[in-house]
């Protein structure tokens, strides 16, 4: 088939891979301009070493986008990790529209923030979804579903790197072959079931230490690495990383109960976190380290 990229970063990368490796003619790939100065993105520096045309936009919503995908006849677009808002004009037009990948069980977890908020909420099985794109948000129809665990101790760059990667890109290969040999469903999702959140920011990544252990550790989780769930230090946002629960500790909510060379211990309602790094500012740091720095000492609250 003919078929326009549309994504970015590595997953897109292995995406037009392999599309490329089954046979399809991919037209053109679509990702957004790189910053002044910032180095190309994955999928631009494989397409053009393919020897196929690249279209960056600031915004897929200038009507110039839809010309040119209407110049490119393709029969299908696949829309693999876009976080640019694609509009109707532009993909209904290919011959057979277009489809994406959600990283979660749609018609659960819709929204940008499909796989922190699936951490946060301790759901403890995930997975993917491919859905014919309609206007709505990750509404369409779906062509295609996989299962996939979450671990106790994932976050969310884990889950997506070590699981929902791999799975998500044979989703989509899978997806365009069904497409392709006249075999891929449209099942309406079921609205009843249909959950939305939207994208996890500092509004939502800050630590209540009085919580159950389980709920902070799950905040802790799906907030790393992006936006990094913080409590407080001196009026510094604290963020903490690599962590471990500690089921049954006796510690103080919020009161640093140990400080050894693996990390600093932090108490929550029936237990306590062992954070290995810790962030104040731009840059990730050891906590042992930070300790020492700091000059934290157990007692020390937090929060």
């Amino acid at each position: 088939m003919r078929l326009i990229l549309v994504g970015q970063a590595a997953f897109a990368e292995r995406v037009l891979d392999g599309l490329c490796a089954r046979g399809h003619e991919v037209c053109a790939a679509y990702c957004p301009p790189e910053a002044p100065g910032g180095k190309p993105d994955p999928v631009k520096s494989r397409a053009l070493a393919l020897g196929i045309p690249v279209r960056q936009h600031a915004s897929l919503k200038r009507p110039e986008v839809r010309r040119e995908f209407e110049d490119l006849h393709a029969d299908l677009a696949v829309l693999a990790y876009v976080t640019q808002i694609v509009p109707q004009r532009v993909f209904d037009v290919p011959r057979l529209g277009s489809i994406c990948f959600h990283p979660s069980l749609l018609p659960q977890f819709r929204g940008g923030s499909a796989i922190p908020w699936q951490i946060i909420k301790g759901e403890t099985r995930g997975g993917v979804t491919v859905f014919w794109v309609d206007p709505g948000i990750d509404s369409g129809p779906i062509l295609l579903q996989k299962e996939a665990p979450i671990g106790a101790d994932d976050t969310a760059g884990s889950l997506y790197f070590n699981t929902l990667f791999p799975v998500g890109v044979d989703a989509v290969l899978e997806s365009v072959e069904l497409i392709a040999a006249g075999n891929a469903p449209r099942l309406q999702q079921d609205e009843s079931r249909a959950t939305y959140d939207p994208l996890c920011r500092d509004e939502h990544a800050r630590i209540d230490w009085s919580r159950p252990l389980p709920e902070v550790y799950n905040l802790v989780r799906g907030c790393d690495p992006q936006p990094g769930a913080f409590t407080f230090l001196a009026g510094d946002q604290l963020r903490l990383y690599d962590t471990r629960a500690l089921l049954g500790e006796d510690s103080r909510p919020g009161v640093i109960s140990e400080i050894t060379g693996d990390g600093i211990v932090i108490g929550a309602a029936h237990g306590a976190i062992r954070v290995k790094r810790v962030r104040v500012g731009d840059k990730k740091v050891d906590a042992a380290t930070f300790a020492a720095e700091r000059g934290l000492q157990v007692g020390t609250q937090l929060g």
